[in-house]
């Protein structure tokens, strides 16, 4: 299922009081985003990720219907990096919480990531 803005908007309204909140309440927080990116800092959100822009250096490539060389400007785009709490959820490796927020940190001592046993070398 795909969940575009209205969708998250009509999920929200319940929470926030209405429709017209969560329109709000939505924008601002994607707003904010977008602006702190776009001015070069990094939004990060516990449990969730970060939005970071990353610069590519310009560089030869080729274009494919005509062979010719041509050269790509260096340029600046966004990239979200998941946190390994949202990672886990997603690969089922944590289960979701039946209520209440999934991305709260775990209290003190109760990470329940499994990880990997250690293969020996020798």
């Amino acid at each position: 299922m795909k969940i575009n803005k209205n969708t998250l908007i009509d999920r929200l309204a319940p929470q926030l009081g209405g429709r017209r909140a969560a329109t709000a309440a939505l924008e601002a927080v994607l707003d904010t985003i977008v602006r702190a990116v776009v001015a070069g800092d990094t939004v990060s959100v516990t449990g969730f990720g970060a939005f970071e822009p990353v610069e590519h250096a310009s560089r030869l490539a080729r274009n494919p219907q005509t062979g010719e060389r041509m050269k790509v400007p260096a340029r600046r785009v966004p990239r979200f990096r998941p946190h390994e709490r949202f990672k886990d959820l997603a690969d089922s490796r944590r289960a979701l919480p039946e209520s209440g927020s999934s991305i709260r940190k775990d209290p003190k001592g109760t990470h329940t990531r499994a990880l990997a046993p250690v293969q020996d070398a020798a």
